[in-house]
């Protein structure tokens, strides 16, 4: 059973996979203009030449996107070329060593504190449910989740970086030059990037609590003189996250890409600008080898997400016949 499980994930995996930078090539490729009058606008035309094929631009859909998938799956996400007029590039692999690094810890980051706040303040507010604490932070978190993100970072830094000087406003340090610096480099765009998720959190989690809250169990657990702290974090809060970490897993994903104005903002040097900029500079190779990895972190979230529902509420794997 659990190989026939693993077999049809693996399938999905490879469909969606496929689908999406098919699809991607498919846009790119429709898009007007040449992309290496683009990349190389001072060349000759032999040069453009040569770089097209470099590319695969002198290939149809079909098999430029087989020749990419090919080297894709063998480690090789091809080149990012220099706007420079010459012609040059250099890994994409040795770019993203950096970038994806410092997306990585900033989507980290940003879900641990987003859950460590809204769990506590979404069973708050389902035990305090119609109640004026349970308005005043529900209206709250509705106020914050309605300014974007930019908003919030530009406030951030005007007022703690740069009238307060608590805080460094750009820039990434590394944890091999300090802990302590490297965290005071996040928290601004941490801070920026969780005040939206934390509404939606918890507000999720109220929702399915309250549901819970309504079970037999809780009655049963509550009539053997459990107190309630007790019952809502031992008995509520577990069947009552499996919404929380679904969003949680989506939002990680789109962490990946939607964090491209927080990077640019606080000059993070992320994967998001790696991708927008390739987006801006039409380089359709590294574009393919980015949104594959997207997809890649989608699907690999979820299926976290999956095993973790098994553990959060085991009442899943008996509806699913284990």
């Amino acid at each position: 059973m659990k190989i026939r499980v693993i077999g049809v994930n693996l399938i999905k995996f490879v469909t969606v996979l496929i689908l999406v930078t098919f699809g991607i090539t498919v846009l790119v490729r429709l898009l007007p203009g040449d992309p290496v009058e683009v990349l190389v606008p001072f060349a000759t035309e032999e040069d453009r030449e040569q770089i097209r094929e470099e590319l695969g631009l002198n290939k149809s859909i079909v098999p430029f996107y087989l020749g990419w998938l090919g080297d894709f799956v063998t480690g090789d996400l091809g080149e990012y070329f220099s706007v420079q007029g010459d012609g040059t590039g250099v890994p994409l692999s040795s770019m993203l060593a950096v970038s994806i690094q410092r997306s990585l810890l900033l989507m980290i980051y940003t879900t641990l504190v987003s859950l460590l706040l809204a769990v506590p303040l979404g069973i708050l507010m389902a035990y305090r449910a119609d109640t004026r604490t349970d308005r005043i932070i529900s209206n709250s978190l509705f106020a914050v989740a309605s300014i974007p993100n930019f908003a919030i970072g530009l406030g951030l830094a005007f007022i703690i970086g740069v009238r307060l000087n608590w805080l460094p406003v750009i820039g990434y340090v590394p944890m091999s030059d300090g802990l302590g610096e490297h965290v005071k480099s996040m928290v601004l765009p941490v801070v920026s990037l969780s005040l939206g998720l934390v509404s939606t959190f918890s507000r999720l989690l109220r929702v399915d609590t309250i549901a819970t809250l309504r079970e037999d169990f809780v009655t049963m657990a509550s009539s053997k003189g459990l107190s309630n702290t007790w019952i809502l974090w031992r008995h509520v809060l577990r069947p009552s996250s499996t919404t929380l970490l679904t969003s949680a897993a989506l939002n990680m994903g789109g962490l990946i890409g939607g964090a491209v104005v927080i990077e640019t903002l606080f000059a993070l040097n992320g994967f998001g600008m790696l991708l927008a900029a390739s987006i801006a500079q039409r380089q359709y190779m590294a574009i393919q080898s980015l949104v594959a990895l997207v997809a890649i972190a989608y699907m690999v979230f979820n299926l976290i997400v999956d095993l973790l529902y098994v553990v959060v509420d085991p009442r899943v794997a008996s509806h699913r016949g284990s």
